[in-house]
Order: C-alpha cells, then structure tokens, then sequence
C-alpha cells in the first residue's frame, strides 16, 4: 500500500471545515477555476469516457454505439459521491443515466445542489435568473430522469446501503429526491444498486484504509459484476489528480495541509485498486486542463 512522506493523513472534519469555508458554487468547488474552460473540457472528457466503457448509453447513433447493441431494458443508475454542488450530476450523468444518488458532506454545497435542481425542476428552457440561464439538469423538469440527495460523509457511506450508516458515529441523511415519478415513496429502489460509481476530486479525503474499504463497499453496490470470468457492464470510475511517482517508480502520497487531503502518485492509486480487488479496464489521462495544474487522471 502506498506510504505517506511524513505522518499526516486527511482528517474529515478538516476537510469539511475547509469546504464550507469556501464559496457554493461551481468556482468554489474548483478552486477558482469554475469561469473558465475547465469545467466544460471535464464534463465533456468525463461523458466520452463513460461511452467508451459503457457505449449503450449513447442517446444516438455514432462510432461508440455498436450497430447490434441491444437497448437498454432497465433504468441506469448512477451514484456520485462528493459531489459538490451537483456539477458532475448535472453536466455528466444525467446526459447519459436514468437516475443519480448524490452524496455530499458540506451542507452549503448539498443545498445549492439542491435548490439549482428545484430550480432547473421548475423551469422551462427559456427560464431565467438574474438574467442568466439557470443550471440545467436534464431530465428533471419533465420527470424523465431523477436526483435523490444524500448528506454524509465517504467514511460511513455504504453504496449498497444508502441510508445506513456503515460507522455508528456518523449518520447518512436522507435529504430529497427530485423528479421521482413516485413522491410518495421517493426511497422505493434506495437499495437496488448501482451500474456507475462516480468518483471525481473527492477520494484525497479518505486514508489509505479508508480509501479500500469503500472501494470495495463499492464493489459490493455494482449491479452487474459479469460471470465466468467476462466483465460486468457496472463500473467504479475514479477520477482524482495524481503527482508523480517516488523517484523509484513506486507509489507516492502528498499531503495537503489546507484542505487535509492526499494526492496519489499513479501507482498509489493502483496499489489501491489491487488491495480493493478491483480490475482495472481503462485508463486516460484528462487532457485539455489549464497548465499548473496536477494531471488528472481517468
């Protein structure tokens, strides 16, 4: 497993204080980056990703969706964890996904999250705020698609579980669903799995244990593993910074004193995949990323 280069390791209730210390919204959760291009270059980065590994969520006809690709039978589900502000649910998986549970610790970023997704619920395309375009998340308006909001941290989340807390000193609280055809039982499928997990600029915050642990908790929530040694289709799809590798080639960790969170080298995550039993299927660097920036990797 990787080591760290001294004997710090992220504190959650650190990170926490630092994010609510920072503004809700997309530049706040970037770190002042929100304005330019990245955000887009991400989500679109993100969306090709997932269509290579998952092509039968291609909405129309291109290279990525095989001609004898069989439709979708059942609703895909999504679970984004530390998500934010909702910018991954919005601008990623609710272009390509049924519906999305989405995990946030930081009460300002999950009720901004909360209020754009009533807002975008509310509104028809030519809808306005302030005399912009309100933050679109697809699918919610006409109830095609929905959002359930979950706060708690990474530490006590159990994907198969949602609403369970996995550590007896912190709680997962359920907080709404939006866009659920059933608003008299917005939890009825709460615990039937999931076929992506996504988890992007959030993970630094777990150690070294921590970080297994919900890997493989992730594990267990896939819906499809696949049988007699041939893939599933469901996917843990990480998506984090990395810093360069121990001069050795080995794994290395970074610690972040302003916000208590690791970086990972390359082989630090994968030292983390191998010790979860996770395989890994692909894997892309994010290009297109302002310069001074770590790598971002897929």
């Amino acid at each position: 497993m990787a080591t760290t280069n001294n004997l710090q390791v992220p504190v959650v209730e650190d990170g926490i204080r630092y994010w609510t210390e920072q503004p809700a919204s997309v530049d706040g959760v970037l770190g002042g980056y929100g304005t330019g291009s990245l955000p887009r270059i991400d989500a679109l980065g993100s969306r090709l990703f997932l269509l290579h590994l998952y092509p039968e969520l291609c909405t129309v006809s291109s290279a990525l969706k095989p001609l004898e690709a069989q439709p979708v039978s059942n609703p895909i589900r999504a679970l984004d964890v530390g998500a934010g502000v909702g910018r991954v649910t919005s601008d990623v998986l609710l272009h390509l996904v049924d519906t999305v549970c989405l995990l946030e610790p930081v009460t300002p970023f999950i009720q901004e999250a909360l209020q754009n997704a009533r807002k975008s619920a509310a509104a028809s395309s030519s809808t306005q705020i302030n005399g912009r375009h309100a933050i679109h998340w697809p699918g919610l308006a006409d109830q095609t698609k929905s959002v359930t909001f979950l706060q708690g941290t990474l530490q006590a989340f159990d994907p198969a579980h949602p609403i369970v807390s996995h550590d007896s000193s912190s709680s997962i609280a359920f907080i709404d669903r939006i866009g659920s055809p059933n608003p008299e039982d917005p939890m009825t499928d709460i615990d039937s799995g999931f076929d992506v997990v996504w988890c992007q600029w959030c993970l630094g915050h777990l150690n070294d244990i921590d970080l297994v642990a919900f890997l493989r908790r992730s594990y267990v929530a896939l819906r499809d593993h696949g049988v007699d040694g041939h893939n599933g289709k469901s996917l843990i799809v990480v998506k984090e910074n990395a810093c360069s590798d121990a001069e050795d080639g080995g794994p290395k960790t970074v610690f972040d004193e302003q916000d208590s969170s690791f970086t990972r080298s390359d082989m630090a995550w994968k030292a983390a995949f191998r010790e979860a039993g996770l395989r890994l299927v692909k894997e892309q660097v994010q290009e297109g990323l302002p310069d001074g920036l770590y790598v971002v990797k897929m």
